[in-house]
Order: C-alpha cells, then structure tokens, then sequence
C-alpha cells in the first residue's frame, strides 16, 4: 500500500464510483445505469485498482461498445484510481425488477 493511503481510502474511492457510474445514461431510457441496476459490483483494491462489472438491458443493445467505454474512461478520470476493470456480464440477466424504486417511479412502473 502506497505509503499517503489510509486503509478506509478504497470505501472513498468505491463512493465516488457511484457518483460517477450516476451520471452515465442509457440513451434509451432517461435513468442513470446506476438506478437502472445495470451495475452488479464496485470494489477497489488498496493500490487503487478499480473492478465494475456491470450488464446491459439485452445483449444486443446498441450501446454494447460505447456504454462500457463510457463507464471505463469516466472511473478511470477518479483521483485515485490507477485503473479500472471491466466485466460485462449477462448473468443474471438485466430485468426491470432491479431498478431502484425511484426508477421504476420515473419510469412509471410504480
């Protein structure tokens, strides 16, 4: 561990993740990816290493290349994060029950 790094520093880093992962949007649906429930993992190791895995709605979503890079090039920008992997996983698939409450409100499911 980098010798200016306090042990709580990665729980700060994995907050701004969330931050920033809340001002990506689907271009289809007007919800960040965040409420959304398309991002199933934040973790960040003690050097700085950042790990998203996150799905898509469907497979062949056409945000398939520009989404993840989107998602990549912004955690990457943090402060702090020396880099960032990227897992796109469709397991379990995405579904409407893993949006948040609020976004189910403005999309009008509830």
């Amino acid at each position: 561990m980098e010798e200016n790094r306090k042990p709580t520093d990665f729980l700060m880093l994995e907050g701004q993740i969330v931050q920033v992962l809340k001002t990506v949007y689907d271009p289809e649906i007007p919800v960040d990816i965040y409420a959304l429930g398309m991002i199933y993992e934040v973790s960040v190791d003690d050097e700085g290493n950042a790990k998203i895995v996150m799905t898509l709605t469907t497979p062949n979503c056409p945000v398939a290349e520009s989404l993840p890079n989107e998602v990549r090039e912004k955690v990457a920008a943090i402060p702090g994060i020396k880099s960032v992997d990227l897992e796109l996983t469709f397991d379990p698939p995405w579904d409407k029950d893993m949006m948040s409450d609020e976004a189910k409100l403005e999309l009008g499911y509830l």
